[in-house]
């Protein structure tokens, strides 16, 4: 259940912050007549519409700026409404919901006709996830449909892990955010395409692909080879307003000298500060899942210090750390 119930708007731009019970519904009546309400996942900080509504839909691209081709995922509260929403499903479907929903994931099936046009994207398919958040699963059954939802920010920029965040990007152009605390982790689901003849993981998250072949054996190849096909695989994304550069942990001591020659830098990296630097250098976490749900909000931190660029030492090329290197990859814009 919701922390004791609080409504206030926020800095009078008309976005109300949410939470308790008794705000419950106040959301609920949000989404039913077509607005936006941005809500806490275990991820990031979704931006909620109405997933049968595609007139309710189409203002998440409004109010993100994000182009309408691109497609968004419905969450849903519990697996057994895949079959409203998906034809086709095939028995992988059933044998990962089973084991990591709610959680981290969404899949990609193929989308029932006529249902859900905007937030496919105009594609054939659509995305599915059941969220690990109670807040978030408290509301879909509340509301007791399809809730589709990206990021809670403008489209291309750094996801929220805070309502701070949310509030910070779309702040008047929604109704209502539901203040649900920090996200438990910090980066968003992994995306796992069932739709055709292979499976294929699009966009990396915190189940590895190790865990999902444990489950349904195999996947295909690739990750994030049709961009569109999913959220989050464009090649410039999660990216924050300063430049940002990627270093290998060998060339980040001349990087900093050179950068910091020129202008102020902000450098974000797992050693202990370069003694010879006067950067601002934020100590990042040595844990892969730790640094993932540090990211963003450091992010967000480096950007708003008005520096030239940021720096960013590359974190090992491990398999638990490919989700962090992806979104920093895309972050840097390749």
């Amino acid at each position: 259940m919701f922390e004791a119930s609080k409504r206030e708007k926020s800095g009078g731009q008309g976005t109300e912050i949410l939470s308790g019970s008794a705000d419950l519904g106040r959301a609920v009546a949000i989404l039913g007549a077509g607005g936006l309400v941005a809500f806490p996942t275990e991820t990031v900080y979704g931006l909620g519409a109405d997933a049968a509504n595609d007139a309710a839909v189409s203002r998440i691209f409004i109010a993100k700026g994000r182009p309408a081709e691109h497609p968004l995922i419905v969450h849903i509260a519990a697996a057994d409404e895949m079959r409203r929403w998906a034809r086709d499903i095939p028995g992988a479907a059933w044998k990962l919901a089973a084991r990591f929903w709610p959680g981290p994931l969404t899949l990609i099936l193929q989308r029932v006709p006529d249902l859900a046009q905007a937030a496919s994207g105009g594609l054939a398919t659509l995305g599915l996830r059941v969220p690990g958040h109670p807040v978030a699963l408290e509301l879909l059954r509340a509301f007791g449909g399809g809730i589709a939802a990206p990021s809670a920010n403008r489209f291309g920029r750094i996801s929220p892990t805070r309502t701070e965040h949310v509030l910070a990007e779309l702040n008047g152009r929604i109704a209502a955010v539901i203040d649900g605390g920090p996200c438990a982790l910090g980066l968003e689901s992994t995306i796992l395409d069932l739709s055709g003849e292979s499976p294929q993981v699009l966009r990396p998250g915190a189940i590895s692909v190790a865990a999902l072949a444990a489950i349904i054996g195999p996947l295909g190849a690739a990750l994030g080879t049709q961009a569109l096909r999913a959220p989050g695989a464009l090649a410039t994304h999660y990216a924050p307003e300063t430049p940002l550069h990627l270093f290998e942990s060998l060339a980040l001591k001349a990087a900093v000298t050179r950068f910091a020659a020129l202008g102020p830098v902000v450098v974000l990296a797992r050693r202990p500060p370069l003694q010879t630097t006067t950067c601002n250098w934020v100590h990042m976490p040595e844990e892969a899942a730790a640094y993932g749900h540090d990211l963003y909000a450091r992010l967000r931190e480096a950007d708003a210090q008005g520096c030239a660029w940021i720096l960013v030492e590359r974190p090992p090329a491990t398999s638990e750390w490919v989700a962090v290197r992806d979104r920093l990859r895309r972050a840097a814009g390749n």
